[in-house]
């Protein structure tokens, strides 16, 4: 077994369960790792502290599977990882609809599985390798997931850039099974959705928003809505069942529209109700405030605007500059629902964004609730940085 000796100090997240090496952590490599090989990782007294991937490439230069030095990383160790997590989900949605269900499986840190994100979408598994250590685990990991979770065909979304940066190519395609249709469809909570597991964001579909669709049919009946960065039109089926009188969509691609649209039909919803407009959000919604438009709610789900330090203001312009559009066109006692899932704007941060916006524009607001990711999104004790998604719920008065 190689191993990693850290330098005088630089265990202290380790004996805290953190599972993330940077390379300016270790003192020296013994051996001659290849990537995603299972290191041991040794104090500077060495002492065994547990095993991770190697990962050459990236600044986190081992990611740890296991904190218990006697605990060998092999297939059986994998094995009792993925079914901890796939128990847990069938405890989370043990009251619904397993077969039609979207849900994640595995979140990587957060799971004890690092750099691997395993989705369902009713009989499909959507999977993204990662990190080296996920890739070299591929076959293994994709042999179990088969055995363990019936499935009628398992599929590659390895189109992160996370890969990048960990010296991987990008790679999509079918691993085991069928290919998907073109369209999957899940139920939610009531509710029914096509998924694009092939081409949609992510793995087809915003599987972390699903308890704040909810939220947001709880607020909307009676409401004339704009769902910004709408997608496919999740928060649109949520606010027109629950009795919104019209919904204006907003995104850049015009198939996430086109399905949005099938969305509205799937859920026996009137076409009419829902307007789609295919644009650059900033651009639409600057439009609007020239045109004097207003709504009772608006809802707020861009992309992640910062994936590195270095673009965390350029991400703060431009969370700001949304937001202020949308106070600008809220009607009085109106509704933002705003979300930024940027792991690298806090909380805090966030709000003070939203603060600043509504300070410009010179609206009282207040926050009637805060919002996370869903549960099968779990967020480590021992890594807060799985609590990327964070959301406000503001009423203008």
């Amino acid at each position: 077994m190689t191993s990693i000796i850290l330098k005088t100090k630089r265990e202290k997240s380790l004996l805290r369960r953190h599972p993330w090496i940077f390379s300016g952590a270790v003192k020296q490599i013994e051996g001659h790792p290849a990537p995603g090989e299972t290191v041991d990782i040794l104090s500077p007294d060495r002492t065994l502290l547990g095993q991770g991937a190697y990962s050459p490439s990236s600044q986190m230069i081992v990611r740890v599977w296991t904190f218990d030095p006697d605990e060998p990383v092999n297939a059986s160790f994998f094995r009792s990882r993925l079914e901890k997590v796939i128990q847990t989900r069938r405890f989370l949605y043990r009251n619904c609809d397993w077969k039609h269900l979207g849900c994640r499986l595995v979140n990587s840190e957060s799971d004890g599985l690092p750099g691997l994100i395993v989705d369902r979408y009713a009989d499909f598994l959507v999977c993204q390798f990662l990190t080296t250590g996920a890739e070299f685990w591929k076959d293994t990991l994709t042999e179990l997931l088969n055995e363990l979770v019936p499935n009628q065909g398992i599929y590659e979304r390895s189109d992160a850039n996370e890969r990048k940066k960990e010296g991987l190519d990008t790679r999509t395609g079918l691993i085991l099974g069928q290919e998907p249709p073109d369209l999957v469809e899940i139920h939610e909570a009531g509710y029914r959705f096509f998924v694009d597991i092939r081409n949609g964001h992510k793995t087809g579909f915003y599987l972390d928003q699903r308890v704040n669709r909810g939220v947001v049919a709880g607020f909307a009946r009676g409401m004339d809505v704009l769902n910004c960065f709408a997608y496919t039109g999740g928060f649109a089926v949520a606010a027109l069942k629950a009795g919104a009188v019209r919904v204006v969509n907003v995104d850049s691609s015009a198939d996430a529209l086109a399905i949005a649209r099938r969305n509205m039909e799937l859920n026996g919803l009137n076409p009419e109700l829902a307007q789609n407009e295919e644009g650059n959000v900033f651009k639409v919604l600057r439009t609007y405030r020239e045109q004097n438009r207003q709504f009772d709610m608006i809802i707020l789900d861009p992309p992640k605007f910062a994936d590195s330090r270095s673009s965390l203001m350029r991400a703060a312009r431009g969370y700001k500059d949304i937001n202020l559009l949308a106070f600008r066109l809220l009607k009085p006692g109106g509704l933002l629902i705003t979300f930024s899932c940027s792991g690298l704007v806090s909380r805090e941060l966030f709000q003070k964004i939203v603060s600043d916006a509504a300070l410009d524009e010179k609206k009282d607001a207040q926050i009637l609730q805060r919002l996370s990711q869903a549960p099968d999104h779990p967020i480590g004790l021992n890594f807060p940085e799985a609590d990327y998604l964070k959301g406000l719920i503001c009423r203008i008065w």
